[in-house]
């Protein structure tokens, strides 16, 4: 019995792991095919194409967004405001990427971005997820931690310092959902802030901000996403949403 015992478990392992070739086990085909079966994830930036991407308050790309590695990459130009933002509006979503900063970098996710010719930037209007070199740039030791990386920029602090050093990636998950009026944000698998994205509590975290007089800003619950030009390098990849309408 005790030989059966040992046999049953030894075959119970092989199941679970790769054999010494490198195959992939029914248990890890099991996994792959229910991500494959996902098709509830929009792909918005897959390493090959900016299709899905044109610049603000353009109707094509910005030069100075290319793509190497896999990565869409941002390099500073001799004008600023080199914004982009999707081509799609959104409204609930989920929206999952990964982004890499340079040395002293700044950059921002943007969301409910309206775009029109009276505001020149995104952020006029798009509340803003804080892409930051923590540990190099200024604004990291302003106004307490609302400046940092992952912070709902001037607004909401992050509650944990999950972030990356600046040349390594971080992976970063936004949900938005107006319906259930709450914003999440999970920065490297921790959730770092979540607060309300509409209503009285939302006007009166606006209104304590610098954002107070901006007569555009958080208004529009469906907009454009957006990624800023802040006059740094940056990087971002595996870009994708899911709605949750």
């Amino acid at each position: 019995m005790k030989k059966l015992a040992i046999i049953l478990m030894a075959l119970m392992t092989l199941i679970a792991c790769k054999d010494k070739k490198g195959k992939t086990t029914v248990t890890e085909q099991k996994t792959d095919n229910i991500v494959k079966k996902d098709t509830t994830w929009q792909v918005l930036f897959d390493g090959e194409n900016f299709d899905n991407w044109r610049g603000y308050n353009s109707d094509s790309m910005y030069p100075e967004w290319t793509i190497k590695d896999g990565a869409m990459a941002f390099t500073p130009g001799k004008y600023g405001g080199k914004n982009i933002i999707t081509k799609k509006e959104y409204t609930n979503f989920v929206l999952s990427l990964e982004w890499k900063i340079s040395e002293a970098g700044n950059s921002g996710i943007f969301w409910g971005v309206f775009e029109d010719a009276k505001y020149k930037e995104a952020y006029q209007t798009g509340p803003e997820i804080q892409v930051l070199d923590n540990e190099r740039h200024p604004d990291a030791k302003i106004g307490g931690k609302l400046h940092q990386a992952g912070a709902l920029y001037d607004m909401v602090e992050p509650k944990h310092d999950a972030v990356k050093p600046a040349g390594e990636w971080n992976t970063c998950i936004i949900k938005i959902d107006h319906k259930n009026n709450v914003g999440v944000v999970t920065l490297n698998g921790v959730e770092i802030e979540r607060f309300p994205v509409h209503g009285s509590k939302w006007d009166s975290m606006v209104a304590n901000s610098k954002f107070a007089t901006w007569d555009g800003f958080g208004k529009h619950r469906t907009g454009h996403i957006g990624l800023q030009d802040h006059g740094n390098k940056v990087w971002y990849r595996n870009i994708k949403i899911k709605k949750l309408d």
